[in-house]
């Protein structure tokens, strides 16, 4: 958490506000924030810039600068688990987990805040390629909504790994920018039990699966994505998502299907939520002999 839905949220929300305005200064609070260059270079090279677009990649950002109309690089950030990017119009006293402020013209602010301090950014100077400097973008699958993450990709993927299908979701490399909420969201969707394994599943479910990631993802952008605890918009708004969940965050509630209690388990550390009558576990293939 921020998902690809809240980190869409994000640069849609950043692409409204702070473009084609030169920065000012930039103060790095938590040095350890800026992963490439220095810190103190970071500050010195971005200043004078301007954000021409910010884009996703998985659940990383690039804003896209330019100098005196020319490309200049990127602006890189991965927000981790608690990182926030807040637009403020006008001065804001300084909170605790305020790391770095980056000053517009007119006393406009865009503050970088993360409880957890996870979160990173990275200059990527104008002759190198994103994935040379923010290397964690080479370990990515397709987006899901490029053509490329197609049904026939999922089940050539899926078919030979006894895995769980709920831990294979969350792996980048499959597909970009699915995590724990949405995850969960689509294998309920999917009737699939979040323990059953890859290889277990028929081509029928792995068609019906490609389409609920896409359209949950979707659904949850459209709602500025979800808010649990951290996550706020860049206007400090909560993502709507969460009052829509059909499972995720519900255990222990009645599923809104059937009536069902959810349940959650724990699988490679990370919580699953589900409906034990909507997503029975599935038998798998008897052994060969």
């Amino acid at each position: 958490m921020p998902e690809l839905p809240e980190v869409e949220t994000v640069c849609r929300g950043l692409n409204k506000v702070c473009l084609k305005q030169p920065i000012a200064s930039i103060e790095v609070i938590l040095d350890r924030t800026i992963a490439h260059p220095l810190p103190e270079e970071f500050s010195e090279i971005l200043v004078g810039c301007e954000l021409v677009e910010w884009r996703r990649r998985g659940k990383y950002m690039l804003g896209e600068l330019s100098r005196g109309g020319k490309f200049a690089g990127y602006w890189g950030t991965h927000l981790r688990m608690t990182g926030q990017f807040r637009w403020l119009e006008a001065p804001e006293p300084v909170t605790k987990h305020t790391r770095v402020r980056c000053f517009m013209p007119g006393g406009k602010e865009l503050r970088y805040i993360d409880q957890r301090t996870f979160g990173q950014m990275w200059w990527v100077p104008p002759e190198k390629e994103p994935p040379e400097i923010m290397t964690g973008l080479t370990r990515l699958g397709p987006e899901p909504f490029a053509a490329e993450f197609s049904e026939a990709y999922l089940r050539e993927k899926l078919r030979h790994r006894v895995r769980p299908i709920k831990n294979m979701l969350l792996d980048q490399l499959l597909v970009a920018g699915v995590g724990n909420i949405y995850a969960d969201e689509s294998l309920f969707l999917s009737g699939i039990h979040p323990t059953t394994l890859c290889s277990d599943l028929k081509p029928k479910q792995i068609a019906l699966l490609r389409q609920n990631v896409i359209q949950v993802l979707q659904d949850s952008i459209d709602a500025q994505g979800t808010t649990f605890s951290d996550f706020r918009t860049v206007e400090g708004i909560n993502g709507n998502y969460g009052g829509q969940a059909w499972v995720y965050g519900q255990d222990g509630d009645a599923c809104k299907v059937c009536g069902t209690t959810i349940e959650r388990l724990k699988m490679a550390g990370r919580s699953a939520h589900f409906c034990p009558k909507c997503q029975p576990k599935q038998r798998g293939k008897k052994p060969k002999r």
